[in-house]
C-alpha cells in the first residue's frame, strides 16, 4: 500500500491535494480578446494590454513585449482598470455655446460630429488654391493640429497626411518623446 491509500484508509483523508474547484478554476482573461493600447497618462507612452469579453474590459495591465516598459507599469498606469470603471468617470463633454455663460452636458457623438462639420466649414472658408504669386499651394491657415505626446511614429505619420495631405492643414506639430 502506497501513501495514498495509507492516507485514505486510516486518516479518511482525500489523497488528492488538488480540490475539484481548484481544478476547474482558469485564468480570469480565459476567453478574452486582446487588443495593445498606450497608457493614457504621461508621455512615456507604455504599452497597456486591453482585455475585454463581451464588450467590456475586464483587465488592463502592461505588456511584456513592449521595449519600452517590458510588461511593468507605474502606479497610475496600473490603475488604468479604474479610471476605466470608475463611477466618477465623465462620459459626456462639457459644452459651452459662443457668448454663452454655462456649461452644458452633450454626447460624445454630438461632439465629434460639431468637430468635423467647424472643421470642414473653417477649411471651406480659408482654403486657398493659389497664393497672391499664382503658386498653387492647397492649404489653410486657419486651423492648426498639435499632438499629443503618446503618439508614436506612425500615428503622427497619419496624423500629418490626413491634415496636411488631405485637408491641406499646414500648422501640424507634435511633442512626441518617444
Amino acid at each position: 500500500m502506497g501513501i495514498r491509500g495509507f492516507v485514505q484508509k486510516y486518516v479518511g483523508m482525500n489523497p488528492n491535494p488538488i480540490t475539484r474547484k481548484t481544478h476547474e478554476a482558469h485564468s480570469r482573461t480565459r476567453g478574452t480578446s486582446v487588443d495593445i493600447s498606450i497608457c493614457p497618462y504621461c508621455a512615456v507612452g507604455c504599452s497597456q494590454l486591453i482585455y475585454s469579453k463581451a464588450g467590456r474590459i475586464i483587465d488592463i495591465e502592461g505588456n511584456y513585449e513592449s521595449p519600452i516598459n517590458g510588461g511593468t507599469l507605474c502606479p497610475k498606469g496600473a490603475a488604468t482598470y479604474g479610471l476605466v470603471h470608475s463611477p466618477y468617470r465623465i462620459t459626456t463633454v462639457k459644452y459651452r455655446a459662443p457668448y454663452s455663460d454655462h456649461w452644458e452636458e452633450r454626447p460624445l457623438d454630438w461632439c465629434m460630429e460639431r468637430i468635423a462639420q467647424l472643421v470642414k466649414r473653417t477649411r471651406d472658408a480659408s482654403f486657398e488654391e493659389k497664393d497672391e504669386n499664382g503658386l498653387t499651394v492647397n492649404r489653410t491657415l486657419a486651423i492648426g493640429h498639435f499632438g499629443g505626446a503618446t503618439l508614436d511614429n506612425e500615428e503622427n505619420y497619419l496624423i500629418k497626411k490626413m491634415w496636411s495631405g488631405g485637408l491641406g492643414i499646414v500648422a501640424v506639430e507634435n511633442q512626441a518623446r518617444i
